[in-house]
């Protein structure tokens, strides 16, 4: 399945030199702790938090419009610790979605409106139906499908997820075009 076309105006994004593509609408606080490893896509009205904690995203993920990535943290009597948060490589996630975890694997698929708690552990090729919200601490095994609320593991994944999800993350930056 390709994605469409998508043209996007040049004026509203930065490309950066190793082919990132952030929106200018989006909110990157604490961008010297957000690392982008090249050839993501960062849509409109997403909010990166790399103030809390450091973020470091791999390549060729898609942060679409309104996701919040905010690192996972933990009360303290005297306060609040903030932890780092790694999401790697082929990742897509949805529109309207909360991203807290502590580890996103490879290959991985959030739908829209997701909430995933803090300190959830989503293993490498698994995928997050839409409107799922997982609690804090949930560990999502790979080959999985997880779903409802809260979230349950509902199905498997084919072996051949990997591949599903290289071709359709490098497919989404190849058809996220520049209108001009």
């Amino acid at each position: 399945m390709d994605p469409p076309v998508v043209y996007y105006n040049p004026a509203h994004y930065i490309v950066t030199g190793s082919g990132n593509k952030v929106c200018r609408q989006s909110v990157l606080c604490g961008s010297q702790n957000i690392m982008l490893s090249g050839k993501t896509i960062i849509q409109s009205n997403c909010v990166i938090r790399g103030d809390l904690a450091s973020v470091k995203i791999g390549r060729h993920c898609v942060i679409s419009s309104k996701a919040i990535i905010r690192p996972p943290f933990k009360r303290y009597p005297k306060g609040y610790a903030f932890f780092g948060m790694q999401i790697n490589d082929h990742v897509y996630i949805g529109e309207n979605s909360i991203v807290s975890a502590v580890s996103v694997g490879s290959y991985v698929h959030i739908g829209k409106n997701c909430v995933i708690g803090r300190h959830c552990v989503l293993k490498s090729c698994c995928a997050i139906a839409d409107d799922t919200i997982l609690p804090a601490g949930t560990i999502v095994p790979c080959f999985s499908i997880v779903s409802g609320s809260p979230g349950m593991v509902t199905g498997e994944l084919p072996e051949c997820t990997q591949d599903v999800m290289v071709d359709f993350t490098k497919s989404y930056y190849a058809n996220f075009i520049s209108a001009s």
